[in-house]
């Protein structure tokens, strides 16, 4: 009997070992769940027996509702993952708009269970760019799209929310109610909570790169962006790494900031090509 028992006790601490991390996933811009498909797939082929659980909420033309709205709707399904593995706790990958509004969900989420918090090819210092703009607004262009993201009617738009005109810093910090509060630009008194949400992290991967044709500047993916010249100002030359508005430079100092950057990938190719994905995603997976 015993020596039954502790086979079994064996084969569970065996089974412990090789499991693999629940893994949340939240979509992109105008897509929805469906859209995540194939990488949900390549993570249980890769990665057998790990759980994944696709954020199915605000697909389609609802993904470009307010972003305070969708990220609350999202903190409460993280919340109830979080609830099912509170000791092993889970890893989560956001593409694109999802990586943005993803990492504000852990920033309200103060005592949540994400091990790593994987952004793929999310703007996560904001978007400018007439390209992504024609996609969605196709009057639009960005050197005057300001006049309606600055608004209070722009303002109920997931766009208007992270959208960042460097020839306008002065009206994005009056009327932007998301991008510069989740980025600690400004001031709440939440700003210290936004900050210590991401230090619970073990890892931060940051993934973009060059060719990926929707985020302007592409550098977003890294937190970097644009100056008032136009010119891509360096993550580590940037103030919200400098002054360590949201725990930046204390991740990468302690060797949990990872910044990949990854040539020939067009930004729908980066959750549904499995090299891609088994370069710059499943190592982060454990």
């Amino acid at each position: 009997m015993f020596r039954t028992l502790g086979a079994t006790v064996l084969l569970l601490k065996i089974s412990l070992t090789i499991a693999y991390r629940p893994v949340f996933i939240y979509h992109g811009i105008l897509t929805g769940a469906d859209s995540m498909g194939h990488l949900v797939n390549r993570i249980q082929e890769v990665h057998p027996g790990t759980v994944v659980y696709n954020f199915g909420r605000f697909g389609g033309w609802a993904s470009l509702i307010n972003a305070w709205h969708q990220v609350q709707a999202a903190h409460d399904n993280l919340k109830l993952v979080c609830d099912l593995h509170p000791d092993e706790g889970i890893n989560m990958i956001g593409y694109s708009q999802g990586g943005l509004l993803g990492r504000a969900v852990l920033q309200i989420y103060p005592d949540h269970c994400v091990k790593t918090f994987i952004s793929l090819s999310s703007p996560q210092a904001g978007q400018f760019g007439d390209d992504f703009l024609h996609l969605i607004f196709p009057s639009l262009v960005a050197r005057t799209a300001y006049e309606l993201f600055y608004s209070r009617v722009g303002q109920d738009t997931s766009v208007g929310n992270y959208w960042n005109d460097p020839h306008h810093p002065d009206l994005y910090e009056q009327y932007s109610i998301f991008l510069p509060y989740v980025n600690n630009q400004l001031p709440s008194v939440n700003s210290t909570q936004y900050r210590e949400a991401l230090l619970r992290l073990n890892r931060m991967v940051l993934i973009g790169g060059p060719d990926d044709g929707v985020i302007t500047p592409w550098q977003s993916s890294h937190f970097s962006f644009f100056d008032q010249k136009y010119n891509v100002l360096p993550l580590e030359e940037s103030v919200i790494y400098t002054e360590d508005w949201i725990g930046l430079k204390t991740l990468q100092e302690s060797g949990r900031l990872h910044i990949i950057e990854r040539q020939h990938v067009r930004h729908y190719q980066w959750h549904r090509t499995n090299d891609v994905i088994d370069d710059v995603i499943m190592p982060y997976l454990d």
